[in-house]
């Protein structure tokens, strides 16, 4: 997989410098210049041909638009793999006290209700194990 994306950055890296000199000839334009733009506009056409076919090579690739609004704002695309982590492991934390909360709750209200209802609890207890309901 890594080598289609380095054949995207390589054809996209020659294509933004085929655009750049492509301006640097427009910005000075000069009849003379004509066959040398005609040449670079060629260039640009095949560049957007080999892009495309590596578009479709990756097409299985999915981006979230979360990334894309990083980049626009001008933030580094990394950060939102970092912040995606963060916030699973902040969920992760609470969904696992959330556990041991339940736990703890079950257990004592295991051991109230045999002591008010000890022969049901029992039951329950032979039916469901000694730790009753997981």
């Amino acid at each position: 997989m890594a080598e289609k994306f380095d054949n995207l950055e390589e054809h996209l890296e020659k294509f933004i410098e085929n655009i750049r000199q492509m301006g640097i000839i427009v910005s000075d334009f000069q009849p003379s210049s004509q066959t040398g733009l005609n040449q670079k506009l060629n260039f640009m056409i095949s560049g957007l041909q080999d892009i495309e076919k590596c578009r479709q090579q990756l097409h299985e690739i999915n981006v979230p638009l979360e990334v894309f609004e990083y980049i626009d704002q001008g933030r580094n695309p990394q950060l939102y793999t970092k912040e995606c982590l963060e916030r699973a492991l902040a969920r992760n934390e609470q969904v696992k006290g959330k556990i041991d909360t339940m736990t703890k709750f079950k257990s004592l209200l295991i051991s109230e209700l045999s002591k008010v209802f000890p022969e049901e609890m029992s039951k329950y207890k032979a039916i469901h194990g000694e730790d009753a309901p997981s």
